[in-house]
């Protein structure tokens, strides 16, 4: 089967979106699929192998690889790569990664128009409970995918620092919760080591505010870090921290901690619960009083750890890739055999 997966978002920028698209697009060529993505990112040069990726496109390229393929998948209503349906017939599927509505929760113009448009979709896919629920069409729900040929235990490893933050330090991902966080536990006599893992604009800020409530001396900024280098400092820790003020959709950065040996502490709105499973405890979004709470129970009880990821096997085997791909695959062989049906 010939897929063409059409994604704006894509390696080498790094994100969620980016990452799940590239590991959907591996598994599905190793599935012996002919896969192809398109996106509008430009290349560094370094491309994946596997699969084809053609980059940024003109129209008439865009319309020959629709016309190329048996199926066309979008991650998230693209409107600007839609246009091509119109004049070439061929089974679309979405699969929602976000939701379709502006950053304060309005619902504009262009969402309505997605949301809409999605009752000539051939499938739906939902990476969470949480998104499905949010659409008004019947989706199937298929989680993203963490790498789990790259986040694991590692043996030997020692767990000698406490908590970890991995993600783009921007305000949403609520980081200057944490540091309020962890100034409340100083008051009770706690005072857990901190990495941030990650960059973005709120760094500044960040690490002044880490300066102003005396937080310096436990707070680590390793900046980005990846592959390996990753896996091992996650190894290092003991609870991963996910204080998202906005609604994750899902969460594959608490599978990768779980993965890693990380009990996760994170915020319960969206999808982010649902990625956390068992292996874990949730707050509500923005409650740093509740935040202190959690991560405070951990922090003078570590062996409690133990009983949250007795289940982590179970909780992480249907996030591996290759099940994950396998999916997708029903769901896009499906569409397509609709389309030929008499």
């Amino acid at each position: 089967m010939r897929i063409l997966i059409y994604s704006p978002a894509f390696l080498p920028q790094i994100g969620g979106l980016e990452i799940n698209t590239a590991v959907l697009a591996q598994q599905l060529a190793l599935l012996g699929q002919e896969v192809t993505v398109v996106t509008t990112v430009p290349g560094d040069g370094q491309e994946e192998t596997g699969y084809r990726t053609v980059r940024q496109p003109s129209r008439w390229e865009l319309l020959r690889w629709i016309r190329w393929c048996d199926v066309f998948l979008q991650q998230n209503v693209s409107l600007r790569g839609l246009w091509p349906l119109l004049l070439v017939r061929r089974p679309w599927v979405v699969s929602h990664h976000s939701w379709y509505c502006r950053s304060d929760g309005r619902i504009a113009w262009e969402d309505r128009l997605k949301r809409r448009l999605l009752r000539w979709a051939a499938g739906s896919i939902a990476v969470s409970r949480a998104i499905a629920a949010d659409l008004d069409t019947p989706s199937v729900m298929i989680s993203n995918p963490y790498r789990d040929e790259l986040f694991h235990e590692i043996p030997g490893s020692e767990r000698t620092q406490d908590l970890a933050f991995v993600g783009r330090l921007v305000t949403d991902k609520g980081v200057d919760l944490l540091l309020d966080a962890l100034a409340l536990l100083a008051g009770r006599g706690l005072r857990p080591s901190l990495s941030i893992i990650g960059d973005g604009p709120e760094r500044p800020a960040l690490e002044a505010q880490a300066r102003r409530l005396g937080l310096a001396g436990q707070t680590a900024f390793l900046g980005i870090r990846r592959g390996s280098q990753l896996t091992g400092i996650l190894n290092r820790h003991h609870v991963l921290v996910v204080p998202s003020r906005y609604n994750e959709p899902f969460g594959i950065v608490a599978l990768e901690g779980i993965a890693c040996g990380c009990v996760v502490v994170a915020s319960s709105g969206g999808g982010l619960p649902e990625a956390v499973g068992p292996c874990g405890l949730t707050f509500p979004n923005g409650d740093t009083e509740a935040l202190a709470g959690a991560l405070e129970r951990f922090l003078r009880d570590p062996e409690s750890s133990r009983g949250f990821l007795a289940h982590a096997a179970d909780h992480l085997a249907p996030h591996h890739a290759a099940s994950i791909a396998r999916a997708y695959l029903a769901v896009l062989a499906d569409a397509v055999a609709r389309r030929t049906r008499p």
